[in-house]
């Protein structure tokens, strides 16, 4: 199955189901294109596909295959939960779960919180689902996130896309991700990179990495977690975002995230590894994510209705 809505290309694969019988939906996005990480682990979710386990990967808005946003416009994750509504509504789903990586953990978590009807449960790798920003900075974060765009935005004309070859588009990825195998960076560019005359070029918008223009406070992210109706499954790698948000300054944001998901009665586990341990080791991740989405899923749709899709 593809199809393009928007600015968003998605992909999925269609069960065996027959008519009649019963098939989960699950939406699946992450940091790059979704596609790269389901393709590339969901054959270790055998319990799933046996009982119709049926996903759609989305390439956000900037990633991927997808198309950029217009100039000017810069990227938030209220508008990345607009593109995942537009989705769902062409796929006509009224109920499914979702799969977030990274970033696409913080679109999970706002989505699941503005459209908690729609959502029976939500699998966070390596994300606490939201980014709080201590209220004393969130001005002074802010506002050097604005001049960081509009300064881009003088140079765009002037900027020229670089070329590689595969080879050192592999050497770039990993360079900037000490941590990432060269066979992960290889999956990550498999939708990653785009073939032109002379060589490839990457097709992520730069853009995206100007994430100061949003910021919320501790007080708002809680607010917001408290509306999430559905199961919550939170999977972090112990060299990624735990490490990573390691200062007690983070950390006591961090935690009370995660008291919360877990005074909900939400499961919260660490694993070895680093921020993409679900492509570097997919089967350390795997079986929990299988068992989770199986035991909580209670909304399906008939075989009829996924041939229709």
């Amino acid at each position: 199955m593809q199809f393009q809505s928007s600015t968003c290309r998605c992909h999925g694969e269609k069960s065996e189901a027959k008519s009649g019988v019963l098939t989960m939906a699950v939406l699946y996005f992450a940091c790059t294109g979704g596609l790269t990480t389901v393709e590339h682990s969901t054959h270790l979710y055998p319990n799933c596909h046996k009982a119709g386990f049926r996903y759609v990967a989305v390439d956000m808005a900037g990633h991927g295959l997808s198309s950029h946003r217009p100039p000017g416009v810069f990227y938030s994750t209220p508008s990345y939960v607009a593109d995942v509504r537009r989705v769902v509504d062409a796929l006509q789903w009224k109920k499914f779960s979702i799969i977030g990586h990274s970033m696409g953990g913080n679109i999970a978590g706002m989505f699941s919180a503005l459209y908690p009807e729609m959502v029976e449960s939500v699998v966070l790798l390596d994300s606490y689902g939201f980014l709080p920003t201590d209220p004393e900075e969130i001005a002074r974060v802010m506002r050097q996130g604005f001049d960081e765009m509009l300064q881009f935005d003088k140079k765009r004309e002037e900027m020229k896309e670089r070329l590689y070859t595969h080879e050192k588009a592999v050497q770039r990825l990993m360079a900037a991700n000490p941590n990432l195998s060269e066979q992960s960076a290889c999956i990550l560019l498999e939708r990653g990179l785009a073939e032109v005359e002379g060589g490839v070029v990457f097709t992520r918008d730069v853009r995206i990495n100007m994430k100061n223009i949003e910021r919320v406070s501790m007080e708002q992210c809680l607010e917001l977690k408290s509306l999430i109706q559905a199961k919550v499954l939170v999977v972090l790698a112990d060299e990624g975002f735990e490490k990573f948000f390691s200062e007690p300054d983070q950390k006591k944001f961090t935690s009370a995230l995660i008291q919360g998901y877990k005074d909900h009665k939400g499961i919260v586990m660490t694993v070895p590894g680093d921020h993409h341990v679900h492509l570097n080791s997919p089967e350390r991740v795997a079986t929990f994510v299988a068992d989770f989405l199986q035991s909580n899923s209670t909304s399906y749709v008939s075989g009829e209705e996924v041939a229709k899709l």
